[in-house]
């Protein structure tokens, strides 16, 4: 058993984003998306699901053709797809991508 504080755990800017997955195992990763007033996340190609849970503020989400919001105490799953993401008041989130293919 691991257990994490989402709100206090330090983050790295986007551009270090490796640097803030806290867990990898063979079926998923996680890591925390801290995004300032403003920042955004560019469109990523990804080929499995992805898990998000917004603790703090509120950020758009594009999921290929389709907008949506996302904010405090909100999760949203996507199918693979391109994803990109606008935070104008700043979020932090805990994504969580499922590993594609693992049937064991």
């Amino acid at each position: 058993m691991k257990k994490f504080d989402m709100i206090s755990m330090e983050v790295s800017p986007y551009n270090q984003r490796e640097r803030n997955v806290f867990y990898e195992s063979r079926e998923f990763k996680m890591r925390v998306i801290d995004l300032a007033p403003g920042e955004g996340m560019p469109s990523c190609d990804m080929m499995s699901h992805v898990v998000f849970v917004c603790f703090e503020g509120k950020a758009e989400v594009v999921i290929g053709n389709e907008r949506t919001t996302i904010s405090r105490g909100q999760c949203l799953v996507t199918e693979p797809a391109t994803i990109s993401m606008n935070a104008d008041t700043g979020v932090r989130l805990l994504g969580i991508q499922i590993t594609p293919g693992n049937t064991e």
